[in-house]
């Protein structure tokens, strides 16, 4: 699409709900994780699997997700996608046996995947150049707002009406966003769609996606981004003062989500967005450092978070400013999904072991190698764009 003069703020706004609700789909689960075993008290330690069986879908397909739907139409595949999110969440309120619980994960893995490569997508192609950093950084912020309100709306929710009442709440939503998106964006002029992929041809696409440094850039980060952000919030509780823990925890996502919007909105009207995400990771280091001599200060939990803020924000500000084609951002939207499944899978157990061989100092030493690894390999990208480029 052509770069617009003015952004369609109500429409990037709708979209930006919708991801809302994509997120919803993990953080329902999450929520409720340690009442899970009322709905299934035999499943034991299977439950954790309602959890990432969401994430196992974006590790495998992400970059699948990227090429069907720059083929099936960004516009079409938010709104399918919301569509069959409402249905999964439907059926997942009728208290579904725990095998079909699981399958029911997995779809809702495709529904997930579908809206978190079209979304960014349409909204960079419906922001003009100079307030697309700015989208990008709200499009940044829909996991930790989409958590916060489940905390201040889903838990009471439950505690009134139970568990399952959850579910169909989340399924009036999100059918609620999926027949306003299918209004609201239907004359709206969105990217041509590309070529739909063979699926024999589908192994030897992935390569040069990976080998493009413009595509692949944002993920790289991402990756050792997402390895640390939740982690984080998982191991470093217990550090923190008993009487100020809640308060930190809720803390540090609004500090991040503001970090995003406030101070990195503002660098990105003067800098590239990589170098915001590389100035993120260094700044997080240093939080590490605060936090590796003074263990659980408040302070330094919300400081770290905050960092952590520019480079959520400029990861995805990065994806429109790398690359100019509408499929090859929702290719690199696609990459960064993977990535982010990854990370978010892996970076737990890896904090969880590095504190058990190595104590507090192993944990600090490993989020720190983390954060100078994810600007590192920024850099190492961005000499490579220039070599070509030369």
């Amino acid at each position: 699409m052509d770069d617009r003069a003015i952004t369609r703020w109500p429409l990037v706004i709708a979209i930006w709900a919708a991801g809302l609700g994509v997120a919803a789909q993990y953080g329902k689960i999450s929520v409720i994780f340690d009442r899970m075993d009322q709905l299934y008290p035999d499943a034991g330690a299977s439950v954790s699997l309602t959890v990432s069986a969401v994430g196992i879908v974006g590790i495998i397909f992400g970059l699948v997700a990227g090429l069907f739907v720059s083929s099936i139409g960004y516009r079409r595949s938010l709104v399918w996608a919301l569509w069959l999110g409402a249905a999964i969440s439907a059926l997942q309120a009728l208290h579904l046996p725990f095998g079909l619980f699981l399958a029911s994960r997995l779809v809702e893995g495709i529904s997930h995947l579908g809206a978190v490569v079209a979304g960014p997508t349409l909204i960079a192609a419906l922001a003009s150049r100079r307030d697309r950093g700015l989208a990008m950084s709200l499009w940044s912020t829909f996991f930790g707002v989409a958590f916060t309100l489940l905390a201040w709306f889903g838990l009471p929710l439950v505690a009134g009406f139970g568990l399952l009442s959850l579910f169909a709440m989340h399924a009036l939503i999100m059918a609620g966003l999926a027949f306003w998106l299918g209004f609201a964006l239907r004359d709206v002029p969105v990217p041509a769609r590309a070529e739909f992929p063979a699926l024999r041809s589908l192994p030897g696409l992935h390569l040069p996606v990976y080998k493009s440094p413009w595509q692949v850039a944002p993920a790289a980060g991402w990756l050792f981004y997402t390895c640390c952000f939740v982690s984080v919030l998982t191991v470093i509780p217990p550090y923190i003062a008993a009487d100020l823990r809640a308060f930190v925890l809720g803390a540090m996502p609004l500090a991040s989500i503001a970090s995003s919007m406030i101070l990195g909105v503002f660098l990105l009207r003067h800098i590239a967005a990589v170098k915001v995400v590389q100035l993120g990771f260094l700044l997080s280091g240093g939080g590490v450092l605060w936090l590796w001599i003074q263990p659980g200060d408040p302070l330094a939990c919300i400081a770290l978070a905050a960092a952590m803020g520019l480079v959520q924000g400029g990861s995805f500000a990065a994806i429109p400013q790398l690359n100019l084609g509408d499929a090859e951002r929702a290719q690199s939207g696609g990459v960064l999904a993977q990535a982010g499944n990854l990370g978010n899978t892996i970076g737990t157990p890896l904090m969880v072991m590095a504190l058990g061989l190595a104590g507090f100092s192993g944990l600090m030493a490993t989020l720190l190698l983390l954060f100078l690894g994810g600007c590192l390999v920024h850099q190492l990208l961005a000499l490579k764009r220039r070599r070509i480029s030369a």
